[in-house]
């Protein structure tokens, strides 16, 4: 099995004043292809910082960050944004759908973003819709939908680009127990059909079950990875 991801000696470190603190201290953690990891930790341990990073929104001080092969901590901010773009997908714990876009529209503005063909794009919408069991809300809004919809068409929008590595941010911490079991087996459902590594950032036990791997983080500090 190879590694999707490959963080090595990563620090993240913040100046307060006189003071620095570390986000991330020496931080490393791989992900096997097709490997579902829930990484686990106290609020303030690193967890976000850590998928940030995974993920190119933030840069590390210092350490290497190797995803899907690529050397992230070579890359500019132009090429970070056409990686994020093209390699990850990304789930948040507030769903972050475009409130004046249907569901069909908040899939397809990602391809429309890499500029690929309208009709391949809309046609792969569909097809995520329907595997997500929302072929018949395609037209809603997200004001239109439940919750529980609501994070399936985020699910939809981080798989339209077909990534290497999704990462979720507590994807069910808005939800109910029933439905947050839905959405965590619809996630393991999706990533595995598709080979699709992923990193599940939670304090859910329901999600732990779910995962091939649980890596714990503490103050910055990844302790089994």
């Amino acid at each position: 099995m190879s590694d999707v991801l490959v963080m090595t000696d990563v620090r993240k470190i913040y100046e307060t004043g006189d003071t620095e603190v570390a986000a991330l201290d020496h931080a490393s953690l791989t992900v096997g292809d097709d490997e579902i990891v829930a990484l686990v930790g106290p609020s303030g341990s690193g967890k976000t910082t850590l998928c940030s990073i995974a993920g190119g929104l933030l840069s590390p001080t210092s350490g290497v960050v190797t995803v899907g092969g690529h050397d992230l901590t070579t890359y500019s901010a132009r090429e970070l944004s056409d990686f994020r773009r093209d390699q990850v997908g990304f789930v948040f714990q507030s769903v972050n759908l475009v409130p004046f876009l249907t569901a069909r529209e908040n899939l397809l503005v990602i391809a429309e973003l890499g500029g690929g063909d309208t009709s391949t794009a809309t046609t792969r919408a569909d097809q995520l819709l329907d595997e997500l069991g929302l072929a018949d809300r395609a037209k809603n809004l997200p004001s239109q939908l439940s919750g529980g919809q609501r994070q399936r068409v985020a699910i939809g929008r981080a798989l339209m680009n077909e990534p290497s590595l999704v990462l979720f941010d507590e994807p069910t911490s808005a939800l109910d127990s029933k439905l947050g079991d839905q959405v965590t087996r619809l996630i393991r459902s999706e990533m595995k059909q598709r080979g699709t590594s992923a990193i599940i950032v939670t304090h859910d036990d329901r999600i732990t079950q779910y995962a091939d791997r649980v890596v714990h983080i503490s103050d910055g500090v990844v302790l089994d990875h």
